[in-house]
């Protein structure tokens, strides 16, 4: 099978698309065919980051080192193990590689049936689906943990990344009065997602605008809690995704895909890249300026 595959650790051009055995399902395994997978901002730091960091992080955080990168995917199970349950030949799946041995930039991935891995959202295709793991669950668990309430008043800095348009879109969902911070060629974007302001960083700060915020939410951790604290009401949170993202859950999994459904959250996308292209895919990412997610494409989406 054909896959990318991490040289070392590196720029962009460590990444090389070659031809690899082909990874055979274990008793609680899935095989997945990959569709679509991505690249996060996770993606680029774990495979700038040198072999000596790699040991405190594996104790840490339980990381594996892997040789093919990435970690949002979506594609459709083509086996399963013997002990397999709750997954058949055929299913199409989103989720990520979270504890698997090898990453989604391949044609195929074996993930353990227990993996972070769920039914696909029906009214989307693979390239959205996934785009929706870890930018709608990062949203999700900081929303949560800054308690997020209806009524509120609620600010998300960063609001046209891959976390950003995803909070903007849950915090709506959740009944809050979402204020967005972004570029001026992002305003639009962050409106169409729900924002019912929208700050234009370029021209304005939004910790000198006099208005408070009961809940601010940092998801590009780019701004501080000092600034923070201008900006929120007595009682107010602050919360940042420079604590750390948050771990992709089934569960989780399984409420983004309800909201998909209904329409209450959609993937953005900013570019598509083949498989081929990952190495183009992650300079463009390691830029800082997507909105949104990028998608490599393994296979085209077939009709949707």
């Amino acid at each position: 099978m054909k896959a990318i595959v991490k040289r070392k650790s590196g720029p962009p051009d460590v990444l090389e698309l070659r031809e690899v055995e082909k990874p055979v399902p274990g008793d609680r395994e899935v095989l997945i065919k990959v569709r679509a997978a991505t690249v996060t901002q996770g993606d680029v730091v774990l495979r700038r980051l040198p072999f000596l960091v790699w040991i405190p992080m594996r104790i840490m955080l339980g990381l594996r080192r892997k040789k093919i990168p990435g970690t949002e995917l979506a594609g459709d199970v083509e086996a399963v193990g013997r002990a397999v349950t709750r997954f058949s030949p055929g299913d199409q799946v989103f989720g990520t590689t979270d504890g698997a041995g090898a990453g989604s930039y391949a044609e195929y991935v074996c993930l353990a049936e227990d993996a972070a891995l769920a039914p696909m959202p029906s009214s989307v295709g693979y390239e959205q689906a996934a785009a929706v793991p870890v930018g709608g669950t990062t949203a999700l668990h900081f929303l949560r943990s800054g308690n997020i309430q209806a009524g509120q008043k609620v600010l998300i800095y960063g609001a046209s990344g891959s976390v950003g348009t995803y909070a903007v879109q849950l915090a709506r969902h959740f009944g809050a009065k979402v204020t967005g911070v972004c570029s001026t060629r992002n305003v639009e974007l962050v409106k169409s997602l729900g924002a019912g302001t929208v700050v234009d960083y370029t021209q304005e700060d939004f910790a000198e605008q006099g208005k408070l915020y009961d809940l601010v939410f940092d998801a590009v951790g780019k701004t501080s809690a000092a600034k923070a604290e201008k900006a929120l009401a007595p009682g107010g949170a602050f919360v940042t995704v420079q604590k750390g993202l948050a771990r992709v859950n089934r569960d989780d999994l399984l409420l983004l895909k309800e909201l998909v459904e209904v329409g209450e959250i959609r993937p953005v996308i900013d570019r598509r890249y083949p498989l081929a292209q990952a190495a183009e895919a992650h300079e463009y990412v390691e830029k800082g300026h997507k909105a949104g997610n990028v998608v490599i494409v393994v296979e085209p989406d077939r009709g949707v």
